[in-house]
């Protein structure tokens, strides 16, 4: 086995690891976060993600069908998270090179992933204006 072949066997497992962990992990928070019993303020409820994808797309909240949207988030948390983590580990490199490629492929992923997700959301129809 070469060295090429051990690393992207590296890669896959860890990666299939740390997606599986983190995605039952952030799935069971949102729907803790959602479904808790004590809610102070309405507010503290909502998800980030959510509210972002909300005021950027200019969605209509009541339209979006949220148990659906909470597992694609959770999905796309989970593979950013467990994209950056992976190579950031399998990086044989300067801490501070590891530091920025982190920070660059958390940003670009981040802004790429939902904002797919947002376009998405607009061509289904969920927008507050309609289809324009």
């Amino acid at each position: 086995m070469s060295r090429l072949e051990a690393g992207v066997y590296a890669f896959l497992i860890l990666f299939l690891i740390i997606f599986t962990v983190d995605y039952l992990f952030i799935k069971r928070r949102y729907l803790k976060r959602l479904n808790g019993k004590k809610k102070k303020k309405k507010k503290d409820n909502e998800l980030m993600e959510l509210s972002y994808l909300i005021i950027k797309f200019k969605l209509d909240k009541s339209k979006l069908p949220l148990n659906k949207l909470l597992v694609i988030i959770s999905l796309i948390n989970a593979f950013i998270i467990s994209i950056v983590s992976v190579t950031v580990l399998l990086l044989d490199t300067y801490t501070i090179v590891r530091l920025l490629v982190g920070f660059v492929l958390l940003m670009g992923l981040i802004y790429s992933l939902y904002e797919i997700l947002g376009r998405i959301l607009e061509r289904r129809g969920f927008s507050k204006y309609g289809n324009e």
